[in-house]
């Protein structure tokens, strides 16, 4: 939703000099107005004090129309424009009234001209000046009531924002402990207490990493791999040889901002359906790339796949599969959606021969740049090239 920009209007970030501003700089251009039209009509300069005083009382009453006018505006609507009408009158009236006595003093040799002649003459005058003026005051704070209302929602939004994906980073916590004391219980159960301690002491290690980043926190693909290789760590103590890992990053992806713990679930739900469901256990590839201005992560299994009615759904309901609590993929997708909006891509597809992938694409930003940085500015030397972090397909076993 698009709300107004606060910071576009500068000049009221302090309401009370912005007025004496405004009053000074409007009353003043008011006399030069009527000064330089004098002087050009060929009057005498004492007629410029005059018109002094003239300006002076219209700055005067504009002082007590301001007060007046600052209660009436949160009125109900017809009390305030009643009553601003009401007010208006008497002040064009008083103003006209002091101008046609200045005058009868200033041209004291006109007998023939009467007070009331020479104050309806004279209403013109005042009605434009405080008629306009008061337009303009009701205008302006009317302005920043809406500016300050705006700003109040951008807020409130803002704070939902941040509130909705830290509810979406909390939800992980439960369901990778859920899944991780599960398997050290696994390892208690069958009198495997080193690997159990291990998993244990990595696990603590996890957690402490995680807890550094702030809900809803953005944090270089770096970081995000740092933190996935600690969650590796543990789960390899539970499948060894089984689990294969392969990373290919681009150079200039590393450097890419994303939300914190996005990979993780990915990784998590791939180990679940395709590394746990097999004898054999099955490879997981990490690919990450720049395309077009933006940052494309695709988390791929070599296991069984989802069922035919579940590609691009996200479902894990296969025969084959253990059921799913569709925690893990649904949270990336709503999280995607707060951080990005329509701005991102979340794609997934299971192959015939088996393979699950996921597919996320989301605007390119680098961890130390305000603002997306053109594919065309950081483009990789050749075609094609990746740096991969682990160069072929890692094989780790703990023995029992």
């Amino acid at each position: 939703m698009a709300v107004l920009q606060i910071q576009a209007a500068p000049f009221f970030a302090s309401k009370n000099r912005a007025f004496w501003n405004l009053q000074l700089a409007g009353w003043g251009a008011a006399f030069l107005l009527r000064a330089v039209s004098a002087l050009a009509n060929q009057q005498p300069l004492d007629i410029l004090a005059l018109i002094l005083v003239t300006t002076i009382t219209g700055f005067s009453i504009s002082l007590i129309l301001s007060v007046i006018y600052r209660r009436l505006i949160h009125q109900m609507p017809l009390v305030t424009w009643g009553l601003t009408a009401v007010v208006l009158f008497f002040a064009v009236l008083l103003h006209a009234s002091i101008d046609a006595w200045v005058q009868g003093v200033y041209y004291a040799g006109m007998r023939d001209v009467t007070f009331a002649q020479r104050l309806i003459g004279l209403l013109y005058l005042p009605l434009t000046l405080l008629g306009g003026w008061s337009a303009l005051y009701y205008a302006i704070n009317f302005f920043l009531t809406v500016e300050q209302q705006a700003d109040r929602l951008e807020r409130l939004e803002a704070q939902a924002t941040a509130a909705q994906l830290a509810m979406l980073r909390y939800q992980l916590n439960p369901h990778f402990l859920f899944n991780t004391l599960n398997s050290i219980s696994t390892l208690v159960l069958l009198k495997q207490t080193e690997p159990a301690n291990a998993m244990l002491t990595r696990l603590s290690g996890f957690l402490r990493h995680t807890l550094i980043a702030e809900p809803g926190s953005q944090v270089s693909l770096a970081q995000e791999v740092e933190t996935l290789q600690l969650y590796l760590d543990i789960e390899r103590m539970r499948f060894e040889e089984r689990l294969r890992t392969r990373f290919e990053i681009e150079d200039d992806a590393m450097h890419a901002q994303l939300p914190a713990m996005l990979l993780q679930p990915l990784v998590e739900n791939a180990i679940k359906y395709a590394v746990s469901t097999q004898e054999e256990g099955a490879e997981i590839a990490l690919t990450a790339r720049v395309v077009g201005g933006r940052l494309r992560l695709t988390v791929a299994d070599t296991g069984p796949g989802a069922d035919d009615g579940a590609p691009g759904t996200g479902s894990m309901s296969a025969p084959a599969r253990p059921v799913s609590t569709g925690v893990g993929l649904a949270n990336i997708r709503n999280r995607l959606a707060q951080a990005y909006g329509d701005t991102h891509l979340f794609e997934t597809r299971s192959e015939a021969g088996g393979g699950f992938t996921v597919m996320i694409e989301i605007p390119f930003t680098r961890a130390d740049a305000p603002e997306p940085v053109a594919l065309a500015r950081k483009a990789p030397a050749t075609p094609g090239h990746v740096a991969p972090l682990s160069p072929a397909p890692q094989t780790i076993g703990t023995p029992a």
